[in-house]
């Protein structure tokens, strides 16, 4: 399941041709939403290098706690903060 960091594995998804990045959407630590997460489709992210962008919004890495493909499976889960 975890190979590498999440920005390597986001930038797989992104930028490998094999990959289809609407086949997935990550999971992340968001106060204030129901159950303190969000998900958001990988197709809508901007890589960068401390922080990742949604639009205009800038999110550390260390927000996220999972990438998930659309059928379920988890191809990253944080060590640190997995869902409870």
């Amino acid at each position: 399941m975890r190979k590498g960091s999440v920005k390597e594995v986001l930038a797989k998804i992104k930028y490998d041709p094999r990959e289809n990045e609407e086949d997935y959407f990550i999971i992340i630590e968001h106060r204030g939403s129901y159950g303190n997460v969000r998900k958001i489709p990988v197709s809508l992210i901007e890589l960068g290098h401390g922080y990742f962008f949604v639009g205009e919004t800038q999110i550390p890495y260390h927000r996220i706690l999972k990438v998930v493909r659309k059928d379920g499976r988890v191809v990253w889960e944080s060590r640190k903060r997995g869902l409870k």
